[in-house]
């Protein structure tokens, strides 16, 4: 070959490898718009070895940089100079080497991002990331550019030490780095403490975040320190503010004569309440009288809270901060101190208490001719656990046997005609753990739902489908009162269809068109009823349904088949819900 011929190739190869390498140059700056390279990190991504390539890349850079192309940053970092629209979405840190950007948008897929381009955000964190052109499967590429709003800085974890300072190892499944914590912010927690500890910094780069230690929640392990971490983890309050706490001594217990008139008098109608064997306090009561027409009225009662707890203070903007209960498998955190919890809001027996009220006329065949509502003054008789209550039941015998009787059988003709009007009958096995003194479990339990349980869900159930039918039809003016209802959608098709072909391999048909499907699942109830499959179908078919939510929309209940439902009154938690 000649040395012309050859400078020829030469020079034609040179030019394809220059040209080869501005398009993955661009390629490499664009698919990450707004991240800057390196020269050295641009060397490295492209694979360049000989000196020569390497100076053309800095010339390419050059003639980009004056096309307006790639913008040199003041650190000698490169980057695109192309718009790049960041969309926000919350972190959902999968494992440790990927997570999900969740944006909620309608028909637009969850954004995978690396774990090293998440740029110190952690999840349930809300973040901006920018999408490249790359993808994982289905989903688009991207990288974190800002942290938008940290879902939190408070975390709880086990202490690890070593000779010159302390780090924390999260208990939260999906924060997968320890936390670097300084010897003098450590406040005194040694090897295997559970802490709760707060972050004072954010990763940098490949540092550890850092973090002081808030309060030692006790040893690994111990029933105490495990349960403060569960609390600490989903943020439930340990205890009371002090002002809380105060505000509640000061309210006073006395019922004066002008209050009373304000209210139906319940206090000479017999009057108990139904509630768990370890039940603290109780929301709330049934009352029952027989009149001479032969008609029975039956009061459901639940604690006038709003009595005590008045809007603006102190003990309402913590309640509402609180915004419920938590029942945990020792304790429960409750919403209000427990002066007005387990005292002046508890029903218990013996005592005048100030209540809200879905009284009802009913004849023998449980149709209510007659009811009212409002706020009512009660005074219990007695305190039934449900085993005692069951215990009257099926003897016959006993406290109040010919009142409690009445009302069994009255929840036997109310719950009969709710499944013919379309209810679905789940009942799924729950269980209760049974523990020593110190909170360590002995044994598991299964919850057994009997009538005693089934008298009181089928009256609150009343109840609350009457109060939420009794606002639907008020009126203000021309429009509906805005009113918070407990709805419950259709079954998903595609999800009942899944379900039915897993029935199908035990046997079981399934029909699942909505006009027969909750008379299917009843059907399909009652089947399996005692066989081996019940637990696992049982679980399927109530993650087939949809969830039940609040709203102001009046939409219905498809699992109770109430066309109007609220949860003011206090449910039992084996209700579809």
């Amino acid at each position: 070959m000649s040395k012309k011929k050859f400078k020829e190739k030469k020079e034609k190869r040179n030019k394809k490898e220059k040209g080869g390498m501005y398009a993955a140059l661009i390629l490499l700056l664009e698919e990450m718009a707004g991240k800057a390279y390196s020269p050295q990190q641009l060397i490295k991504k492209l694979g360049l070895k000989k000196k020569a390539l390497i100076e053309d890349m800095y010339k390419l850079l050059d003639a980009l940089e004056e096309e307006g192309k790639v913008e040199q940053l003041s650190s000698g970092q490169y980057k695109s100079t192309r718009s790049s629209k960041g969309v926000t979405g919350v972190v959902d840190h999968v494992n440790p080497r990927f997570a999900y950007i969740v944006t909620g948008e309608e028909g637009k897929k969850d954004i995978y991002v690396r774990s090293q381009d998440l740029a110190s955000a952690v999840h349930g964190d809300t973040v901006e990331v920018v999408t490249s052109d790359r993808k994982s499967g289905d989903n688009p590429e991207g990288r974190v550019t800002a942290i938008v709003k940290r879902g939190r800085n408070r975390f709880v974890g086990r202490v690890e030490l070593s000779r010159n300072f302390g780090f924390v190892i999260p208990d939260f499944k999906k924060i997968y780095q320890d936390f670097f914590i300084y010897p003098e912010n450590l406040k005194g927690a040694t090897v295997n403490d559970k802490v709760l500890f707060e972050v004072t910094k954010w990763a940098d780069g490949d540092k550890s975040p850092e973090g002081k230690v808030i309060e030692i929640l006790g040893k690994t392990g111990e029933n105490e320190a495990e349960i403060h971490s569960i609390m600490a983890e989903f943020d439930l309050p340990f205890r009371f503010p002090e002002n809380v706490l105060k505000l509640s001594e000061t309210i006073s217990e006395d019922i004066t004569k002008d209050e009373i008139k304000k209210r139906r008098d319940f206090r000479d109608v017999l009057t108990f309440t139904i509630d768990p064997e370890d039940a603290k306090d109780f929301d709330d009561a049934i009352s029952f009288r027989k009149f001479d027409n032969g008609l029975f009225e039956i009061g459901v009662h639940i604690a006038d809270v709003t009595h005590y707890v008045t809007p603006g203070n102190e003990l309402a903007q913590d309640a509402f901060d609180r915004a419920t209960s938590v029942y945990l498998v020792d304790r429960t955190v409750p919403m209000l101190p427990e002066r007005l919890s387990n005292a002046l809001c508890s029903l218990r027996p013996n005592e005048d208490k100030l209540t809200f009220a879905a009284v009802f006329e009913m004849d023998e065949k449980a149709k209510v001719h007659k009811e009212w509502f409002g706020r009512t003054v009660i005074h219990s008789d007695h305190r039934f656990s449900y085993e005692q209550a069951q215990e009257v039941i099926e003897a016959g015998a006993g406290k109040f046997a010919d009142e409690i009787k009445i009302l069994n059988q009255l929840h036997h003709v109310l719950r009969k005609e709710r499944f013919k009007k379309g209810a679905v009958n789940f009942e799924t096995t729950e269980v209760k753990f049974k523990l020593d003194e110190k909170g360590k479990p002995l044994a598991v339990v299964p919850k057994v739902r009997k009538d005693a349980h089934k008298l009181i869900e089928e009256f609150m159930l009343l109840a609350n489908r009457a109060v939420a039918t009794f606002v639907f039809k008020m009126k203000k003016g021309e429009e509906k009162n805005t009113f918070v209802y407990r709805t419950h959608d259709l079954p998903n098709e595609e999800k009942l269809a899944d379900f039915a072909q897993f029935a199908k391999q035990f046997g079981h048909q399934l029909q699942f068109e909505s006009s027969v499907v909750s008379k299917s699942l009843n059907k399909l109830m009652d089947e399996i009823e005692g066989k081996p499959e019940q637990n696992v179908l049982q679980s399927l078919a109530v993650r087939a349904m949809a969830k039940a939510k609040y709203t102001t929309d009046a939409k219905g209940h498809f699992g109770l088949a109430f066309d109007h439902y609220t949860f003011l009154l206090l449910l039992s938690e084996d209700i579809l819900t």
